[in-house]
């Protein structure tokens, strides 16, 4: 009950409004605040397990927000944010597609997957591992935070589908097919190189299968467009976008195109809003910020390439002042909202969730951490949004989306 108490506590301090706020204004984010408290709230994507591997970063204490320093996510701020489910992400960068390569990524994925499992443990008071829909709501019907997995790239797979099996039984639950480099097993949207397989490989069409088959969640976020109608071709379930938004709002290949959207409505899927600024709105130019890090970059060359723990740390404290020194000009919720009214006028507000990318990249300026979630409620309240249709938003679709594929996969003798 404590813990309880204190979700209850934080969330009413961040919609505290002043006595000069309009009666109706402060019932409105009363109101906000008792919905966000009653729904399921899901988030489909982080990058935090980047920060648990370390091991000089502690996901138990409460970091300071302003601090760039402190990471997106700890498990104080998902309880002061409000914030019931997390997927948090096992992401491999991608790397060649050899023996040696693949290798090297499956012991990557393992110590990422001990991370998570680890921090379940440590902190089994707050959270707990989910592997199934109805365990994110008894979860948070007993006041403890749910812990889902997700893997970002499909790369550590390598040509072996038995490592996707193993993958599952070890608690991920989606696969995002590839990252931001063409893999075995799909082209992506942002490979400079252009398309190899112009879509899913033959191998890629076998991990579709073989995904369905264990129930397993298939993610077309960062893949291309071809690998998107491929996938929606191949799947006999319902699939996601983990963390993209609409491109006809922001022209990125990293969004998903109208048509993409009604192609996935139709399937049964649902788009999970990203956070990440530059995939709400074009980013603003910033020459110095871009030169910067073009500095950085060519210094150290690719971050997954580093494979010294002394040299990445002095590479974080770089980005990290890079940041500090030239700011970013972040999108507002309000414009990510702008992206969920298109959709839902597009295709209905089945098929539209949250997936932040925080400790990936997400970030806006009023939603800069978990701590900040409640406000996306909030401008959902603004809008006119019904609390069912938030419930729906909020979990409700993707977890309508995950109880498909789990039903689906039983027709496969599972």
């Amino acid at each position: 009950m404590k813990k309880l108490s204190f979700i209850f506590i934080s969330l009413a301090l961040s919609f505290l409004v002043t006595a000069q706020t309009p009666i109706d204004e402060q019932q409105l984010q009363q109101e906000a605040a008792r919905i966000h408290r009653a729904v399921l709230t899901v988030d489909t994507h982080c990058d935090t397990p980047m920060r648990l591997s370390r091991g000089d970063w502690d996901i138990g204490v409460y970091h300071d927000p302003k601090d760039h320093r402190s990471g997106k996510i700890d498990l104080p701020r998902m309880q002061q944010g409000g914030l019931d489910a997390e997927f948090f992400a096992v992401f491999i960068g991608q790397r060649e597609l050899t023996a040696e390569g693949y290798q090297r990524a499956r012991e990557l994925t393992e110590e990422i997957f001990t991370a998570i499992h680890g921090m379940c443990d440590q902190y089994h008071d707050m959270i707990e591992l989910a592997t199934m829909p109805e365990d994110a709501y008894w979860l948070k019907k007993a006041g403890k935070l749910a812990c889902f997995i997700g893997i970002e790239n499909g790369y550590p797979i390598g040509e072996d589908l038995s490592y996707i099996e193993k993958y599952y039984n070890m608690g991920a639950r989606y696969i995002t097919l590839c990252h931001t480099r063409n893999n075995q097993i799909c082209d992506s949207s942002t490979d400079p190189d252009g398309p190899v397989h112009h879509g899913l490989s033959d191998f890629g069409k076998q991990v579709v299968r073989e995904m369905n088959r264990l129930g397993m969640i298939v993610d077309v976020s960062h893949i291309s467009d071809e690998a998107f109608y491929d996938v929606l071709t191949k799947s006999e379930a319902p699939v996601i976008a983990s963390h993209s938004n609409s491109r006809a709002i922001c022209d990125n290949p990293r969004n998903l195109s109208d048509d993409m959207i009604i192609k996935l409505a139709e399937n049964g899927g649902v788009l999970q809003m990203c956070l990440f600024s530059g995939y709400v709105l074009p980013s603003t130019a910033n020459p110095e910020r871009e030169a910067a890090f073009a500095d950085l970059w060519a210094k150290y060359g690719d971050w997954s390439a580093i494979k010294s723990d002394s040299i990445r740390a002095i590479v974080r404290e770089e980005y990290y002042q890079i940041q500090e020194k030239f700011p970013e000009k972040k999108a507002t919720v309000k414009d990510l909202v702008d992206h969920i009214d298109h959709v839902v006028n597009l295709v209905g507000v089945e098929y539209v969730g949250i997936g932040t990318d925080f400790d990936g990249g997400g970030g806006l300026a009023d939603c800069n951490d978990v701590s900040e979630m409640g406000n996306i409620t909030l401008e959902l309240v603004r809008r006119g949004y019904s609390e069912d249709d938030i419930r729906k938003i909020w979990g409700g679709n993707f977890m309508r989306v995950f109880q498909r594929v789990i039903k689906i996969s039983k027709k496969f003798g599972n």
